[in-house]
């Protein structure tokens, strides 16, 4: 296979991750996700300035992404961040890159 199209594969794979990363509300909800093991979608309303369908809106396209994961308890759902799988589909993106340009 070609390297360009190892290359389109990756790129396909991380597509994802770009599409969720290219939003500054969802940028935004990661830098609060950042400085807490934790938070619940009122908090996480609180903490962005908007309404809590659109908090779970931009949580959605997040959870899909694989940025982040949710807990629920009782009626209350609780997110985290968990970009260890995102952030490896974008090395391996990057490397993947670098090989396709040095040839």
């Amino acid at each position: 296979m070609s390297s360009t199209k190892i290359l389109a594969k990756s790129l396909a794979k991380c597509t994802p991750v770009f599409l969720a990363l290219g939003e500054p509300v969802r940028q935004q909800i990661i830098l609060v996700l950042a400085d807490v093991d934790e938070i619940s979608v009122g908090d996480l309303t609180r903490e962005v300035h908007l309404s809590r369908p659109a908090v779970s809106h931009h949580l959605k396209k997040l959870l899909d992404a694989g940025l982040v994961r949710n807990r629920r308890v009782g009626t209350v759902n609780y997110y985290a961040l968990t970009m260890g799988a995102s952030v490896t589909l974008l090395d391996r993106f990057v490397e993947e890159a670098r090989l396709c340009l040095s040839t």
